[in-house]
């Protein structure tokens, strides 16, 4: 089936320029910027350029779309004024994930997009990791996390479209799970490759009001530790960890625990 087109003709306004290019948002450089300036993108433009699935025809529906998903989540990940992220609407923009109630824009902004995205798990918990705590974690474990749009099923002004994220594990993966236990699973050079869903409402500047996704976050960590190999560190009483496996099993009990840093 033929994706749905967006008529350029026709659109009043024009189309803006976070749904042409794919880097938009990170020439506003009178933004204010997590770490001063905008994040360098090269590695994950050159290794989704190498690894992705679809090639998008230049205007089409689908790379628009997924040039403005890209171009959100630089803001949602690094603009730390939402008076200066362009891609929504701050006054009405929601996002959900399944069927957990929706948190706005300013939820986002303090706990950042990893939290607010991933459900907590035997392998990560939000509640134990803030907004850069969240970021080291999985941009340490994969440098390059590229995204596409696999396929467009409507168009604006309520956009569904399936999606693909992926990238290699490429060091250790070390979080801390629901109960507070330290979880750490060793690089294994895999690619770790999730799909999902996502319904985006769009108002008639193109600005998202409202994202819904459905995805199954704990896939991720089953590419993490497919032989279910993680260790656990818990804290015990002066000083000393207990370290078992991801069921629980005791490996060590008192002193250091090493290889879990």
């Amino acid at each position: 089936m033929a994706a749905p087109v967006i008529d350029s003709t026709s659109q009043t306004p024009a189309l803006p320029d976070f749904m042409s290019d794919p880097n938009a948002v990170l020439k506003d450089v009178g933004a204010h910027w997590r770490n001063t300036q905008p994040p360098d993108y090269t590695k994950t433009r050159k290794f989704y350029s190498e690894t992705k699935q679809r090639n998008h025809e230049a205007g089409s529906l689908p790379e628009l779309v997924e040039n403005l998903v890209k171009n959100w989540e630089i803001e949602a990940s690094f603009k730390t004024r939402l008076s200066d992220w362009r891609t929504i609407d701050p006054e009405t923009f929601t996002f959900a994930v399944n069927n957990v109630e929706p948190c706005s824009a300013e939820h986002m902004l303090r706990v950042g997009t990893y939290n607010a995205i991933i459900a907590p798990c035997e392998y990560y918990d939000p509640v134990h990791s803030d907004f850069a705590a969240s970021h080291k974690t999985f941009k340490r474990m994969m440098p390059a996390f590229a995204w596409e749009v696999l396929e467009v099923h409507s168009g604006p002004p309520v956009v569904c479209f399936r999606w693909r994220h992926w990238g290699e594990m490429k060091n250790d993966y070390v979080g801390r799970n629901s109960v507070g236990d330290k979880v750490a699973v060793k690089a294994n050079g895999q690619l770790i490759d999730i799909q999902g869903v996502t319904v985006a409402h769009l108002n008639s500047n193109f600005q998202v009001t409202k994202l819904k996704t459905y995805f199954d976050s704990s896939e991720m960590f089953r590419q993490i530790d497919p032989e279910g190999v993680a260790l656990r560190s818990s804290p015990k009483e002066k000083g000393e960890t207990l370290v078992t496996d991801v069921k629980g099993q005791t490996l060590t009990d008192g002193g250091s625990s090493r290889g879990l840093h």
